[in-house]
């Protein structure tokens, strides 16, 4: 009886959604590929690799590899003439000096290392290793992404959790800061706040987290609004529930689907905000990089016909953000509440 009853036992919600997400092979493809990100990323960040992104290791504007050495130029300039060897220690005081000094000079002479002439994925205008620029640029994005969509993800879950459930004058007051906030263009509050916090990680972090929050408030006050009068929470309230057990231990757990999919998307988002935060100027500081310092830079170089800076910025944003929003698509069906009953 016991067997019978633990294999007529219903699937768990989080057991069935990940059941449904294996299924889909889109979705199983795209979270490899964000996985070797996110490796990739925790190298970055230990030092592993790309640790010598500031370095300059090749000639200025290096080829990529595969298209060989560029051609060198004519030089154009001036010989400088040499005159006769002769003494003119008669007009020159210093002149017996002069071999004294040269002996000196050699002491602290240094020889600059030969630069490459070719980089894997070419080089900047510095000769700095264009690839090892889109992987530390891949940590700053996307780190940025993540940690200002959880802030965001925090205060709209909270406020919209106390919205929803106790409504009143709070939830009125709530409201009335919701559309303070949705009735400004979002693009201008951002660059409103990029002005008055400054760049840096920390700046946008904050002020990505502090202007994205409505949307997840707006969808979590809805899941509490319908949540807080159905049998199971009032049940809570009957046998003596205090609210915040029942906020944090019935209502939360049932919404929570709805949060992490709206989490998810804001992470692309907010990656796409940076970018366009770090191009402009509004972003991380002058000595970070960033997929959105890249393409700023790759602009006066696409001028002169060195291309692959704006390619590989280019081609790891498209990858990262294609591969991400695949899996969160995946993701929003696995959790579907309306999928639960279909099977």
């Amino acid at each position: 009886m016991a067997v019978a009853g633990a294999a007529n036992r219903s699937e768990g919600v989080w057991a069935a959604a990940w059941r449904r997400f294996r299924g889909d092979r889109v979705g199983m493809v795209s979270m490899v590929i964000v996985a070797g990100f996110a490796v990739l990323m925790a190298a970055a960040g230990l030092g592993l690799v790309a640790a010598d992104w500031q370095v300059e290791k090749g000639v200025p504007n290096a080829p990529p590899t595969f298209m060989g050495p560029a051609k060198q130029e004519a030089s154009t300039a001036i010989p400088v003439p040499t005159g006769p060897n002769v003494d003119i220690s008669a007009v020159d005081p210093l002149a017996p000096r002069y071999a004294e000094w040269t002996e000196l000079a050699k002491k602290y002479q240094t020889t600059e290392a030969a630069r490459a002439q070719t980089l894997p994925f070419g080089g900047d205008r510095l000769g700095r290793d264009v690839l090892s620029k889109a992987i530390k640029g891949a940590q700053i994005s996307v780190f940025v992404g993540v940690l200002a969509a959880l802030v965001a993800t925090l205060i709209g879950t909270v406020l919209g959790a106390l919205a929803g459930f106790f409504g009143g004058r709070l939830g009125d007051f709530l409201e009335w800061l919701y559309n303070v906030f949705t009735s400004i263009p979002g693009i201008l509050l951002i660059f409103a706040f990029a002005a008055v916090a400054g760049r840096g990680v920390q700046s946008v972090v904050l002020i990505l987290g502090l202007t994205g929050w409505t949307g997840i408030y707006r969808l979590v006050r809805a899941e509490f609004l319908k949540h807080s009068v159905r049998e199971y929470v009032r049940a809570a309230e009957a046998v003596g529930a205090s609210a915040a057990s029942r906020i944090f231990r019935h209502i939360l757990p049932n919404v929570s689907h709805v949060i992490l999919v709206q989490l998810s998307i804001l992470v692309v988002g907010f990656i796409k905000a940076e970018v366009i935060l770090s191009y402009l100027g509004l972003g991380v500081s002058v000595d970070q990089v960033s997929w959105g310092t890249m393409l700023a830079e790759a602009q006066s170089e696409l001028i002169l016909g060195h291309w692959w800076q704006l390619a590989a910025a280019t081609l790891f944003m498209a990858v990262f953000v294609t591969a991400f929003s695949l899996m969160t698509d995946a993701l929003r069906d696995a959790l579907d509440p309306k999928l639960r009953g279909a099977e």
